[in-house]
């Protein structure tokens, strides 16, 4: 599944971004990335309001982030990326909340899922991740560092 996500629409909906972050877009990328990665789906990323110069796509293995700049919109940029897709955009899953861009990309055969809903998956997938890893640096025991210092003094013997 490849998701397209309104970048700036899911900012607030994810805890601890904001709007007015300096740095809430390469915030969002990295936790997109990682959510990607743990799901194993591709993701098209737009954000809105690029200034002139910006590079307006760049890929960041599962991910590739979309830059429109000022004078356009990442809603229409959404709308037109998916348009180009002709059948196959039904292949995509749309993330916003924008009304008008879920009209016009279910009118496309896209599946949609509102930002709250995508970012309490997103939330959830990377708590777990976070937990498995806690529950992977739990210190060994002494029974356990026993344990292992006779296996591998068997090992030498």
């Amino acid at each position: 599944m490849t998701l397209v996500i309104d970048g700036h629409n899911l900012v607030p909906k994810i805890p601890g971004l904001h709007l007015t972050d300096l740095d809430d877009e390469p915030r969002l990328i990295h936790l997109v990335q990682e959510y990607c990665r743990l799901r194993r789906n591709n993701a098209e990323l737009f954000f809105d309001g690029a200034l002139p110069g910006t590079a307006s796509g760049s890929s960041g293995g599962l991910v590739h982030v979309h830059s429109v700049r000022k004078g356009l919109t990442a809603d229409q940029a959404i709308v037109d990326f998916l348009t180009t897709k002709g059948k196959s955009a039904k292949n995509f899953t749309v993330v916003t909340s924008d009304r008008r861009i879920l009209a016009e990309v279910r009118s496309l055969g896209c599946a949609v899922v509102s930002s709250d809903q995508f970012a309490a998956d997103l939330v959830n997938t990377l708590s777990k991740l976070t937990e498995e890893k806690k529950a992977q640096e739990k210190p060994l025991s002494a029974d356990e560092v026993d344990d292992w210092l006779a296996l591998f003094k068997n090992k030498r013997e």
